[in-house]
């Protein structure tokens, strides 16, 4: 259970109406665990409620982290407390929306970017964290981070984790036929057509579940018109019958025309095809940051197999692009509740949990942290230290487009990166309908 808090003094002691999570006890905690401080009823201290979706049975370097973390501002603030309470994922999505609806949400908790965010936006429920950012804390998130969790140009949420998207190849399989990590997209055409003529499959692509074809169709966008041109028409800022948008959909057919994917990949899922690229069915795998720990740390991976993995940023396109320019997303984030009695101390929380998790996470949980990390000085796996490095260089991060867009107009998208890739529609009808959807 979740009580309202306020600052007591000797002389008050302030508590609302108890909120009912409905969830039993071997999925929850609260209060008491490890890193959670008592409640104080006299002294003027602040209590902060904390509300975190991590338990230790399903999370477990998450959780311990988050509880050192507390401890250590715990003891840095003697006058705040923080009151902890943790769901699993999905609990966690059912109790926010039912706090929420009550006015009682904890005064710092967890979200996650773009659309999630509007109904508490527009219902008033987040605070700006804008006078977070000002003291320097902006320029420690990664580029393109931030903006995920804005509207109307304030930002409501300190982003936690972050995955961004890269080429994974078979070493072994490049050096057999003597190929190296191409750089334009000329190189990669160069690569796709010697391994064809080896009788090796080139790229592991489940597109079936479309959003995986929709992540080549965005690094497309992005060399061919520039890093906000996608960003920005979904916002309607611009038209997606720009001729980059036509011509990133024709470089889309233009690969599948060279037997670029593995056979069928239009009806394999993305874990169907993950499985050929790690059994060395295919020489190459694109995927977000998530599965670093399948090329790094996890012990189930065979280590030859591991040893042999490397990656490649997505390639310019006929001399356009950017490099460090990529495609990708947060994942959760903090949130400061608008409505919080708290409000000064609860922010002050936020600020150090961010500042704290990000090298914590990455050397203890294999996490990618939304803020810029010194890879160099910690003790992590080659991979981790160049992908941290990449990040430190990035020039943007451009959002999933299916996360930018509405449910209605991401499903329209979904549904033409399928015809797209079956060359079922043309470049120029992709753009069209694409366009109309995001118009209604």
């Amino acid at each position: 259970m979740f009580k309202r808090k306020a600052v007591t003094t000797l002389f008050t002691l302030m508590a609302g109406a108890l909120i009912a999570t409905g969830c039993s006890s071997d999925s929850t905690e609260s209060n008491g665990g490890e890193g959670a401080a008592p409640e104080s009823g006299s002294g003027d201290t602040a209590t902060v409620e904390f509300m975190h979706l991590w338990p230790q049975g399903s999370s477990a370097e998450h959780h311990r982290i988050v509880n050192e973390i507390i401890a250590d501002f715990e003891a840095e603030n003697g006058n705040i407390s923080i009151d902890l309470q943790v769901l699993s994922n999905e609990q966690y999505k059912d109790q926010i929306t039912v706090l929420s609806a009550a006015n009682e949400l904890p005064d710092v908790g967890m979200t996650w970017a773009a659309g999630y965010l509007d109904p508490f936006v527009s219902g008033n429920k987040f605070a700006p964290l804008d006078d977070l950012l000002e003291d320097g804390l902006r320029d420690e998130f990664v580029a393109g981070t931030l903006e995920a969790y804005e509207k109307d140009g304030q930002s409501y949420g300190l982003p936690l984790e972050l995955n961004t998207v890269y080429v994974y190849y078979n070493k072994a399989m490049f050096e057999e036929h003597g190929l190296e990590a191409p750089e334009t997209y000329e190189e990669f055409e160069q690569v796709i057509a010697t391994l064809n003529e080896n009788n090796v499959q080139p790229i592991a692509l489940g597109n079936r579940d479309s959003w995986t074809g929709s992540m080549w169709y965005m690094y497309f966008a992005d060399r061919i018109g520039g890093s906000d041109l996608l960003t920005n028409a979904i916002a309607r800022e611009a038209s997606f019958e720009d001729p980059a948008f036509v011509e990133a959909a024709a470089k889309v057919q233009e690969m599948v025309d060279a037997n670029s994917f593995v056979n069928g990949f239009n009806g394999l899922a993305d874990e169907e095809a993950k499985s050929m690229f790690m059994n060395e069915q295919s020489a190459m795998y694109m995927i977000a940051t998530w599965d670093l720990p399948n090329y790094t740390t996890n012990e189930d991976v065979p280590q030859e197999f591991r040893d042999n993995v490397g990656y490649f940023k997505f390639p310019t396109v006929d001399g356009e692009g950017d490099h460090n320019s990529f495609v990708g997303g947060p994942g959760v984030g903090l949130f400061v509740a608008e409505d919080s009695d708290v409000q000064a101390e609860a922010k002050q929380f936020a600020a150090y949990f961010v500042e704290q998790w990000g090298s914590r996470a990455v050397a203890e949980a294999g996490v990618i942290p939304a803020t810029i990390v010194d890879g160099d000085s910690l003790d992590l796996p080659d991979m981790y230290v160049q992908v941290l490095q990449d990040l430190n260089d990035a020039t943007n991060l451009t959002l999933y487009a299916d996360v930018q867009m509405t449910a209605s107009a991401a499903q329209t998208h979904l549904d033409l990166i399928q015809a797209l890739f079956g060359g079922q529609i043309t470049p120029e009808d992709f753009a069209a309908q694409q366009e109309a959807a995001l118009g209604e």
